[in-house]
């Protein structure tokens, strides 16, 4: 468990939400709140999120849709508490379990119509952070397919995976998807225009049948370069981040 002192309570969505995190090791940033926003949940539905850290893309979700029942699974016990820590202060109810995906917690062995999932996307060989818990959180110890795979598992007919990884990770995503999973579309994050897309987000329906989409490139910021010690993302970037806009009609 970490020390009051070892944590920093962090402003996400511009604010309107307040999340504690470790000083040190793995911080969420953009990626969380990019994946909540690409989730199409609505009032009633249920939504598992694997790996889900201190709580930040499920919290981000809870915070767009109310009325949501809410489950986690995250494999570092410290950041699982932390998670259940968040989900007080804000007064949402998000049931978090300890564990490891491949031998999913038996409370957690039902079906949901969403599961959400932010997997690590550093690869295993290169070096790792001196921090334990960021190393863990971040470098790539459960292949994605195995991801895939857990989600695929815990999805009711015609429920929806949401994914965010490495633009590298994505012909892995796909060949595990199998024929389970389709009806996908993928959205490339570029961080600025013209630039290659580092990350993408997905999105597949259990169950799904149409064909695979390639959306329109969501580039993050502004400008050719960063110019400086300050904000610079395009307005729908903004829209997304600091006002919790969702990222819906990109799927549709």
């Amino acid at each position: 468990m970490f020390a009051k002192d070892a944590l920093t309570d962090d402003g996400f969505l511009g604010g309107r939400l307040r999340l504690l995190q470790p000083r040190e090791g793995y911080r969420a940033a953009t990626d969380p709140v990019l994946l909540a926003a690409a989730c199409p949940a609505v009032a009633g539905e249920s939504v598992l999120d694997l790996g889900c850290g201190v709580g930040a893309a499920a919290l981000c979700l809870a915070h767009r849709v109310p009325e949501l029942t809410l489950a986690g699974l995250e494999l570092q016990p410290d950041y699982a508490d932390l998670a259940r820590k968040n989900a007080a202060r804000l007064g949402i109810a998000f049931e978090v379990h300890d564990g490891d995906l491949t031998q999913m917690p038996k409370p957690l062995r039902r079906d949901f119509d969403h599961v959400i999932a932010n997997p690590p996307y550093y690869p295993a060989a290169g070096s790792p952070s001196p921090v334990p818990g960021r190393a863990r959180a971040m470098q790539v110890a459960t292949p994605l397919g195995d991801w895939v795979a857990a989600a695929s598992r815990r999805l009711r007919p015609g429920g929806r995976l949401t994914l965010i990884c490495g633009a590298d990770g994505l012909p892995e995503v796909l060949a595990a998807m199998g024929r389970k999973l389709g009806s996908a579309a993928v959205l490339p994050l570029a961080p600025r225009d013209g630039r290659p897309a580092l990350r993408i987000l997905l999105q597949a329906r259990k169950g799904g049948r149409a064909a695979f989409r390639l959306l329109a490139p969501l580039v993050l910021h502004r400008g050719p370069a960063h110019d400086g010690d300050r904000e610079s993302y395009t307005d729908p970037a903004h829209a997304v981040l600091r006002e919790g806009a969702d990222l819906l009609a990109r799927f549709r």
